[in-house]
């Protein structure tokens, strides 16, 4: 089976274009507003229109209230919530119970973490999958930067592989971690929330290779 693939932090309708074309099997909704790639609920609804059946749609929130994410969903319909901020287990499980989405977690893996223990407070939580992406002391997501990638658990949960990949390196990424699914922004971008055709078709490419057997 080929890795599956998310681009995050789409701004524009081109973009989307150019992902779906890809044949890219998700796109990434940014809905925290410090984030270069942020979209408003109005843009949301321009880019949703424009996003065919079976390319889902994943909105990702910073330590959002349900109330709030209540708010996107009222005008943007997500097919599923990204936890990318300090939300516990039993936040995810409580936001996603009022809202009535299934949801996933990322999780910065900091040099001190328990990769497994952790990803499995949040698979008993009820998560779908866990996202793993580089530590930074102050950003959440979007960094540029990648983890060591042999610490990649191999568990019995949906693992994404987020953090510094690049159409360059998304072979090789895939190849060492065994990903179920990578998450790509600023490595299929020329400026930030821009991205560019064939950045996203050489990441697909990479893909493609990596996920040969």
């Amino acid at each position: 089976m080929r890795t599956r693939v998310k681009i995050c932090g789409i701004t524009r309708v081109e973009d989307v274009q150019s992902v779906v074309q890809s044949g890219a099997d998700a796109i990434g909704l940014v809905f925290y507003p410090p984030s270069p790639r942020h979209v408003s609920i109005e843009q949301a609804q321009v880019l949703v229109q424009k996003i065919p059946a079976y390319v889902q749609v994943i909105g990702l929130f910073v330590n959002a209230t349900a109330d709030e994410i209540v708010q996107v969903l009222k005008d943007v319909p997500l097919d599923m919530l990204q936890f990318h901020g300090d939300e516990t287990p039993e936040d995810c499980q409580a936001i996603a119970a009022q809202v009535g989405r299934r949801w996933y977690k990322a999780i910065q893996v900091k040099p001190e973490l328990d990769v497994v223990a952790e990803v499995q407070c949040y698979q008993q939580a009820g998560a779908s999958a866990v996202l793993l992406d580089a530590w930074h002391p102050e950003l959440k997501g979007g960094t540029g930067h990648s983890f060591d990638w042999s610490q990649f658990p191999k568990l019995d949960i949906p693992l994404i592989l987020a953090g510094g990949l690049t159409p360059v390196n998304v072979e090789d990424a895939i190849k060492t971690t065994g990903a179920y699914a990578v998450d790509v922004s600023g490595g299929v971008e020329s400026a930030k929330g821009i991205k560019d055709q064939q950045l996203i078709d050489n990441f697909m490419q990479g893909v493609h290779r990596g996920s040969a057997k």
